[in-house]
């Protein structure tokens, strides 16, 4: 049974996002908003120079980062890479709750977690997660890691109040949050259909956009059709052609597990229906 390949974009980006090692810096100036450190060896000595950002600097609010650090002010904070000519780049807002960050380092990739879901918007899902520290929201499942169905909003999935289960994607410290997906522990319902290309098949039409529509072929999979399969008339729009809920019969021209897409053609393999 074929499986969608792994993105190698996402890979890349999870990779940026991991921890890095902690170091103790000493606050030696303020360049702006930004914050210059003195870096200590192992013996506690003096060594390069850093840099904390502004948005690094702490998950509290605030103007400026000398509200909240003095001159000579010793504080632990994570490497986050090399700017400026090679100048260290750090993190203070990843080491400023440490029983945060012993959560988050606890947390694995793919590691399977349970919690509650607290908040639901447009953009996204929040979650309490088992073990979390008091006061803290850990847990975020993005849009597209909700359902490989589509849907119009999250609270069509999940609501406030709901125990869910769900993997990993990936932890970070900087950002303090766990973000999560819960189609990953249900199977993508377009492997079961990799087999179907070429096939005949008959569904209702779940939308309508200027330039095609989208078609159920089974349940969790819809196709697209393209207008151009639809009419070869110029000027024509699909709402004009058809209406959402009509059945339609199509072929199946492609399925791509990597973009998770479903391609059709009319069912006489050429344009216009």
């Amino acid at each position: 049974m074929p499986e969608p390949a792994r993105d190698p974009r996402l890979k890349s980006l999870i990779n940026q996002l991991q921890p890095g090692p902690v170091r103790k810096v000493k606050v030696i100036g303020f360049d702006g908003v930004d914050v210059l450190v003195q870096l200590m060896d192992a013996e506690g000595e003096e060594a390069e120079i850093g840099r904390i950002p502004l948005y690094e600097a702490s998950m509290r609010r605030m103007d400026n980062p000398s509200e909240l650090f003095e001159l000579g002010q010793e504080i632990s904070a994570e490497e986050i890479g090399r700017w400026r000519e090679g100048q260290l780049h750090l993190s203070a807002r990843a080491c400023e709750i440490p029983a945060l960050r012993s959560f988050l380092l606890s947390i694995e990739r793919r590691q399977i977690v349970t919690g509650t879901v607290s908040e639901v918007h447009n953009f996204g899902v929040f979650v309490h997660l088992d073990g979390e520290p008091d006061g803290l929201c850990t847990g975020f499942i993005r849009v597209p890691d909700l359902t490989w169905t589509r849907m119009n909003h999250p609270s069509e999935v999940v609501a406030p109040g709901h125990r869910i289960t769900a993997e990993v994607i990936i932890a970070e410290t900087r950002s303090g949050q766990v973000t999560l997906s819960l189609k990953a522990l249900r199977e993508d319902p377009l492997i079961r259909f990799a087999d179907q290309i070429g096939r005949v098949l008959t569904g209702p039409i779940t939308k309508i956009i200027p330039f095609g529509v989208f078609v159920q072929l089974a349940p969790g999979v819809e196709g697209f059709l393209h207008l151009s399969e639809l009419t070869d008339e110029p000027g024509e729009t699909s709402d004009r052609l058809v209406d959402e809920g009509e059945l339609i019969t199509v072929r199946v021209a492609e399925v791509d597990l990597q973009r998770h897409r479903v391609r059709l053609c009319a069912a006489d393999g050429e344009g216009g229906f």
